[in-house]
C-alpha cells in the first residue's frame, strides 16, 4: 500500500520571474529567497579548496616529484562509469599539465572483478610504472598495497567509499570520508575526488617556476565529472551541484569525438541535456560494455580523438547494448517462469545458468520492483559457482548487507550497500542460503508499513505549460538529494491509451471539461496497474514533468509515478 503526502514546509514562496508552480516547488524544497541565487546561478569560483581534503597536499607533492623525475605513472580505476570518468579526468588533465603518456588500467568486471588487485600491481611494475593513482577503488584492498610496498611502487589512493577502521598502507590516502578529514566533501564520487586532485595539481604546477605553465582550462574535463557523478548516485548538493550544472552544458557542447558520436547516435546532440538524459539514456549504453566484457572499454570512448574511429566504436556500443537488452529480457522472462510458485512474500531468490553474470543486477532490480520485496539473483557458471546481486525496492528500509551477513557461513564473499549488494557461493549451498534468508525475514518481520510517497505540490493541468517547463529545467539538475519535482494532479480524465513496445503505456489525460490535454507515459506498469487503467475514468496522478522529443518536435510529457482512481 502506498500513501501520498505533500511535503510540509514553513519556507515562504521565493519571488522571481518564474511561475507560481515553480515557486511552490522551491518552497517545498525549503529554497528561500536567501539561497535562490546559489540554486539558479551556481558559480565555479565558489568551489571548496581541494587542499582542505586530508592527504591532498602530500599527493600533489608526489605528483610534482614524479613529473620532475620523469617517472611512469598509471591511473588504476574501477570499471564502472564513476571510475572510468575519474580515469579520463586524470589522464587527460595530467597530460595537459605536461606528463607524458599517462598509462591506465581497469580490471575486467567478469574475469577480474571489483578491486585493486595485487596481480595487476605486479604487471604494472613489470611495465616500469613507479607511481599508481587509484580512482574509485582501493580503500579495502590491503593485499595490493602490500604488493606495491614489496615492489617499491608508491600508490596515491583516491576513493570515496567508506573506509574500515584500518587504512591500506598507501603512500597517501585521499578520501573525504576517511577519519579526521574535515573538508566537508564526503558527497563527492570517485571521479569527483579525482577532479579535486587535478585541481590541486594544476594549482601547484602554475605556482612552481620549475614546472610548465599553461592556460589549459579544467572545464575541459567537466563532461567526465558530470557523467561520473550522475551515474554513481551521490547527492547533487553544494560543489556537486555547481559542477554538474556546468558539466551538463559542457557535455551538450562537447567536441570530444567519442562523446559527440554517442550523443549524436542517441539524438541527444541538438538540444540541452538534463541529468535524466545522462543517467537513463546515455550512461547505460556505456555501462553495457563492462557488463558483457567486449573488446571496447568506456575509457576508449572517452579518450578517442578520431571522429571516424569514434563513430565505429559507437556502432559497436549500440550493438552491444542491444545484446545486453536481449540477454536481460530473456533472463527476466526465465526468472518470472521459475518464480511462478515462489512461496515467500518477504523476498525472492532465483538462480540459473541461463542468466548472464553481467545482467543479474538489472534482473534483481526488475524483480524487486515487481514483487515489491528484496530480490536476489544469481548466475551459475560451469564450475557450479553462483555469482549474484541483491536489490531492494524503492522505499525499503531493509539493509541488504545485513541480510547477507545472516548468510555469511555459506557465502564465499559478499558486500555492497543497503539497497544494492553482491554475493558469491557454491551452488551446492544455494538451498541453505534460501533457508537463511527465510529465517532472517521471519525473525525481522514487523507489521507492514505503507510506503509513503512525498510530493512537492498540487497543480492544475493549465499550470503545466512551456513557461513552467523552461523554469522546471532551469532549477535542475535533479538527482540524489535534489529529486525531480513530484506533482499531484487531483482530477484528470483518461481520454486515451496506447500500449508501446516493452509494455509501457502512453496515456492521454484531460481536464473533465476536455479543454486541455496532456500526454503521459506509464513506464513498465505492473499487472495490477494495467488492470486499473480504463479510458473514461477519473484519476488523481503523481507525475514528473519532462520533454518528449519526436520527429523534430518537442512536446510536454508527464511521467506517471503513481495513480489512483478517484473512487479509491
Amino acid at each position: 500500500m502506498q500513501i501520498w503526502k505533500q511535503r510540509q514546509t514553513q519556507t515562504p514562496k521565493p519571488q522571481g520571474p518564474f511561475p507560481d508552480l515553480i515557486a511552490r516547488v522551491l518552497a517545498s524544497r525549503e529554497i528561500s529567497q536567501d539561497n535562490l541565487d546559489f540554486l539558479l546561478q551556481p558559480k565555479l569560483s565558489e568551489l571548496k579548496d581541494p587542499l582542505l581534503m586530508l592527504g591532498m597536499q602530500k599527493a600533489v607533492d608526489r605528483l610534482v616529484q614524479a613529473y620532475k623525475n620523469n617517472e611512469k605513472i598509471c591511473v588504476y580505476a574501477d570499471f564502472d562509469l564513476d571510475g572510468t570518468s575519474g580515469l579520463a579526468i586524470l589522464k587527460v588533465g595530467l597530460e595537459k599539465l605536461g606528463f607524458q603518456d599517462v598509462a591506465y588500467y581497469q580490471p575486467k568486471r567478469l574475469s577480474e572483478g571489483y578491486g585493486f588487485h595485487a596481480d595487476a600491481v605486479t604487471e604494472l611494475h613489470h611495465l616500469g610504472i613507479s607511481l599508481i593513482i587509484t580512482v574509485d577503488v582501493g580503500i579495502t584492498s590491503f593485499k595490493a598495497f602490500e604488493r606495491a610496498r614489496e615492489l617499491g611502487l608508491d600508490v596515491i589512493l583516491t576513493d570515496h567509499h567508506l573506509p574500515a577502521e584500518k587504512l591500506p598502507d598507501a603512500f597517501v590516502v585521499v578520501n573525504p570520508n576517511q577519519k579526521d578529514c574535515t573538508s566537508g566533501l564526503g558527497y563527492l564520487c570517485g571521479a569527483g575526488v579525482a577532479f579535486y586532485l587535478l585541481r590541486a595539481a594544476k594549482r601547484a604546477f602554475f605556482s612552481d617556476p620549475d614546472l610548465p605553465h599553461n592556460e589549459w582550462d579544467l572545464k575541459e574535463v567537466l563532461e567526465f565529472f558530470c557523467i561520473g557523478t550522475l551515474t554513481d548516485m551521490v547527492p547533487l548538493i553544494q560543489d556537486n551541484r555547481v559542477l554538474v550544472k556546468h558539466g551538463l552544458l559542457a557535455l551538450a557542447q562537447t567536441q570530444k569525438p567519442g562523446l559527440r558520436a554517442l550523443l549524436s547516435a542517441l539524438k541527444l546532440d541538438s538540444r540541452e541535456l538534463t541529468s535524466q538524459d545522462v543517467a537513463i539514456r546515455f550512461a547505460p549504453k556505456l555501462n553495457a560494455l563492462s557488463r558483457l566484457e567486449n573488446n571496447i572499454l568506456p575509457a576508449q570512448i572517452y579518450l578517442e580523438t578520431n571522429m571516424q574511429k569514434a563513430n565505429q566504436m559507437v556502432s559497436l556500443i549500440l550493438e552491444n547494448n542491444q545484446t545486453r537488452q536481449n540477454l536481460q529480457g530473456d533472463a527476466e522472462k526465465k526468472a518470472f517462469e521459475i518464480l511462478q510458485n515462489w512461496p515467500d512474500k518477504d523476498f525472492v531468490f532465483v538462480s540459473s545458468e541461463f542468466f548472464h553474470r553481467g545482467v543479474v543486477g538489472l534482473i534483481a532490480t526488475k524483480l524487486s520492483q515487481h514483487f515489491n520485496c528484496p530480490a536476489f539473483v544469481g548466475s551459475k557458471n560451469s564450475e557450479g559457482m553462483i555469482v549474484g546481486s541483491g536489490r531492494a525496492p524503492n522505499g525499503s528500509d531493509v539493509s541488504l548487507v545485513e541480510v547477507l551477513k545472516s548468510c555469511e557461513s555459506v557465502l564465499n564473499r559478499f558486500g555492497g550497500h543497503a539497497a544494492a549488494a553482491g554475493f558469491e557461493l557454491h551452488g551446492a549451498k544455494e538451498s541453505q542460503m534460501v533457508e537463511f534468508l527465510r529465517e532472517y525475514f521471519v525473525l525481522s518481520k514487523s507489521e507492514p508499513k505503507p510506503i509513503q510517497i512525498d510530493f512537492d505540490t498540487m497543480a492544475e493541468v493549465s499550470e503545466i505549460n512551456a513557461q513552467a517547463m523552461k523554469w522546471h529545467d532551469f532549477i535542475g539538475p535533479f538527482g540524489m538529494g535534489f529529486q525531480v519535482p513530484l506533482i499531484q494532479i487531483a482530477h484528470v480524465k483518461l481520454s486515451g491509451k496506447k500500449e508501446l513496445k516493452g509494455g509501457h503505456l502512453k496515456l492521454s489525460l484531460s481536464t473533465n471539461a476536455g479543454d486541455a490535454t496532456l500526454e503521459a507515459l506509464l513506464f513498465s506498469p505492473s499487472p495490477a496497474q494495467v488492470s486499473q487503467v480504463h479510458v473514461g475514468k477519473i484519476y488523481q496522478v503523481l507525475v514528473e514533468l519532462q520533454w518528449n522529443y519526436f520527429n523534430g518536435n518537442k512536446t510536454i510529457q508527464l511521467l506517471i509515478k503513481d495513480f489512483k482512481a478517484n473512487d479509491q
